[in-house]
C-alpha cells in the first residue's frame, strides 16, 4: 500500500460506551490536546471511504454516518455489528473513540499488515502485549461470518457478549504499538494523555491540528516555511511584524481561494520583502548587510534598538 495507491476501507468508530470508570462522563467529548477524543480518532481515519460512528449523534470535526446498536448500550460486539451493517468496503478499520495517540499512519500500518497475510484481521497490541481488538483492521466478510455464527451460538443475539468471544473465532495478525494503542479508561489515563501530548515532541503539530479543527480548516501547509517567514519578519522588520505578516499571508491565500501552493507563494513573496526591508535598513545606517533574514542569520544592532541584536534577541519559534 502506498500514498498513491491506498487500500479502500470503511471505518467503524464505537463511541457509545457508558464510561463507568469516568463516572458516566461523555468520554468521546473529553478533550486531550484541545480536541475531543472522538475528533482525534476521526482525524486518524480521514482516508476512509465512509466513517460510521456507533453512538448518539453529536457535532464532529468532519461528517460521519451515525447509527446505534439495538438496544442502545448493548456492548461492543453489538455495536460493531450495528456499524458493520452500514459498510460496503472489503476492509473495515474498527476503532474505539478514546485513542488520543492514534494517527493516520497507524491505520495505514494495520491495513498493510492485513493485506500482507491471509489473516482475517490485524490488530494492535499494547505495552503489555495484550490484544486491542478495537484498534484493528478486519476483512468485512470474515467479520460478518463470525458475528453471524456468534449470534446463532448465543441464542440471545449479540447484546452483552465480550469481544474475546468474537476475536477467538478469527485468524488475527498482531502489530505492536504501545503508544497508538493507549486508550483512556480512567481520569488518570486522561491526565497521562494530556501530559504526554506535551512531552512526546509534537507539541507544535498538536497545536496546529487543534487550531485547524477549531476553525474548520482542512489545509496542510508547510509549517516550517511559515515559521521561517515569522523569523524573517521579526529579524528584518520588527517583532510584531512576525504574527501580522503570517496573518496577511494566510489572508492573501484565502482571498485567492488557494491551497497550500498559494500559501507557499505568498510566504515566499513576504520573505523576499522582509529581506529587502532589512537590506534597506542596513544601507540607511551605512552598515554592511550583515544579516540576511532569509538565511536565518539576523542583522545586529546595539542594545535598545527595536531590531534584534546583542542584548536584544529576537524570539524564536520556541520563545
Amino acid at each position: 500500500m502506498t500514498a498513491t495507491d491506498p487500500t479502500p476501507y470503511d471505518a467503524i468508530v464505537l463511541a457509545g460506551g457508558a464510561a463507568r470508570r469516568l463516572g458516566g462522563t461523555d468520554k468521546p467529548a473529553v478533550r486531550v490536546g484541545g480536541r475531543p477524543l472522538l475528533d482525534r480518532v476521526l482525524a486518524a481515519c480521514a482516508g476512509a471511504r465512509r466513517t460510521v460512528v456507533v453512538a448518539a449523534p453529536r457535532p464532529t470535526s468532519r461528517p460521519v454516518h451515525w447509527t446505534r446498536e439495538d438496544p442502545p448500550g448493548g456492548g461492543p460486539v453489538a455495536a460493531l455489528d450495528a456499524g458493520l451493517r452500514h459498510t460496503t468496503a472489503a476492509c473495515a478499520v474498527v476503532l474505539s473513540a478514546d485513542l488520543p495517540f492514534l494517527e493516520e499512519a497507524t491505520v495505514e500500518r494495520l491495513l498493510a499488515a492485513l493485506h500482507a497475510t491471509a489473516a482475517d484481521g490485524a490488530l494492535l497490541t499494547d505495552a503489555d502485549g495484550r490484544d486491542q481488538p478495537l484498534v484493528a483492521a478486519y476483512r468485512t466478510t470474515a467479520l460478518r461470518h463470525a458475528l453471524s455464527a456468534l449470534a446463532e451460538d448465543s441464542g440471545n443475539g449479540l447484546t452483552g457478549l465480550p469481544l474475546r468471544r468474537l476475536t477467538a473465532a478469527l485468524n488475527l495478525t498482531r502489530v505492536p504499538d504501545p503508544l497508538a494503542s493507549f486508550d483512556c479508561d480512567t481520569w488518570d489515563d486522561i491526565a497521562d494523555a494530556r501530559a504526554r501530548i506535551r512531552e512526546h515532541g509534537h507539541v507544535l503539530d498538536e497545536w496546529i491540528s487543534a487550531v485547524k479543527d477549531e476553525l474548520g480548516i482542512d489545509l496542510d501547509v508547510d509549517i516550517r516555511l511559515l515559521l521561517d517567514l515569522a523569523r524573517d519578519a521579526a529579524h528584518g522588520v520588527d517583532r510584531p511584524a512576525a504574527p501580522l505578516t503570517t496573518f496577511l499571508v494566510g489572508y492573501a491565500a484565502a482571498q485567492g481561494k488557494g491551497g497550500p501552493e498559494a500559501v507557499a507563494e505568498a510566504a515566499h513573496k513576504a520573505a523576499a520583502l522582509a529581506l529587502r526591508w532589512a537590506e534597506e535598513a542596513d544601507a540607511a545606517t551605512g552598515k554592511p548587510a550583515t544579516g540576511k533574514p532569509a538565511t536565518g542569520k539576523p542583522a545586529t544592532d546595539g542594545p535598545g534598538s527595536d531590531r534584534p541584536g546583542p542584548g536584544n534577541p529576537a524570539p524564536g519559534p520556541g520563545r
